[in-house]
């Protein structure tokens, strides 16, 4: 799969060579894949011998049969899963991960493996569990049972006890360079047109999961109103309050989204095409920003004010006219 060769050839070799650390943290952007990858790992490890035989290259190898049936099913008993849970009665999922998911899981570590020779345990996200649960899956990690793998899922590493990153091997997923990311999208969708395609390349940011899940928005044209406001200054401030509208309200959030998305990757061209005097306003736009967006999800995420603020920070970069000689 797309970025997860890395990845992949650093686990199989440590499984080859019968070096499997006892727990993985897999690292990098949202949209990366890590979840699948997991997933993957997971069937590999409950198909295969204990040992890692040299026989496998790869983690699509099928392993045996009827144990992957029971992961294809969803109900190989040593796979286990802990994410963030539907609320009562709701559709929305809890904000955390719970102590209790935890405590439930380690009481399944107690039992006897009933089929295979690998229990696995995927976290995802461990960025979501909450702190009374991080410090109990800490000291499963610290003595971890025989046989047992931990694959832990992490968007944000650098926010997790520095004592649960120091138990594990990392694996990093980097974001996938634009011309590999461009051949993967046309192969995907030859339909799509050229510019539409690297359109959704610039606003995707080398993440995969993000390229798909902008292929039924309106890059293109999203990014042509958004390029009016920095090519024109916006006089009279039109095109700003047709996007704030545009992006208000919790039924246009993925329209928003879009835009956050989109910005950085018209930014970073804008400067490329500036001649190198002119690249720093651009930065101080690009900072403006994110600090926006930043505020914006620590409060209310007012989608019409964090719009409008967007388009405020693409204007200041529009041409000035030279100043009239006195």
């Amino acid at each position: 799969m797309i970025g997860h060769q890395d990845a992949e050839s650093a686990f199989m070799e440590a499984w080859s060579g019968g070096r499997l650390h006892h727990a993985w943290l897999l690292a990098g952007p949202q949209g990366m894949g890590k979840g699948a990858f997991a997933a993957r790992v997971a069937r590999f490890l409950v198909t295969h011998d204990r040992g890692g035989n040299g026989q496998a290259i790869s983690l699509d190898d099928p392993g045996d049969g009827a144990a992957g049936r029971l992961v294809d099913s969803g109900n190989h008993p040593e796979i286990l899963s802990l994410t963030r849970q539907p609320k009562d009665k709701s559709k929305d999922l809890a904000r955390n991960i719970t102590i209790d998911q935890v405590r439930g899981m380690i009481r399944r570590l107690h039992l006897s493996l009933s089929l295979g020779d690998w229990r696995v345990i995927i976290v995802d996200a461990i960025d979501d569990l909450e702190t009374d649960a991080a410090n109990a899956l800490l000291k499963t990690l610290e003595e971890p049972p025989a046989k047992t793998l931990f694959l832990l899922v992490s968007h944000s590493p650098g926010r997790l006890l520095p004592t649960i990153r120091s138990r594990c091997r990392t694996l990093r997923f980097q974001p996938v360079a634009s011309g590999v990311m461009t051949s993967w999208l046309h192969e995907l969708r030859p339909m799509l047109d050229m510019a539409e395609v690297r359109a959704i390349v610039a606003a995707a940011g080398g993440v995969p999961g993000k390229a798909i899940a902008l292929i039924d928005s309106d890059v293109a044209a999203m990014e042509k109103k958004l390029l009016a406001i920095a090519s024109s200054g916006d006089p009279g401030n039109r095109l700003r309050e047709a996007l704030a509208r545009e992006v208000a309200g919790t039924s246009n959030r993925a329209r928003l989204e879009l835009v956050i998305d989109i910005v950085p990757g018209l930014l970073a061209r804008l400067a490329r095409e500036r001649p190198i005097v002119e690249i720093a306003p651009v930065l101080a736009q690009w900072d403006r920003v994110q600090r926006t967006v930043r505020d914006a999800v620590r409060g209310s995420y007012d989608g019409s004010m964090v719009g409008f603020e967007i388009g405020n920070c693409l204007a200041e970069l529009a041409p000035r006219s030279s100043e009239p000689a006195r």
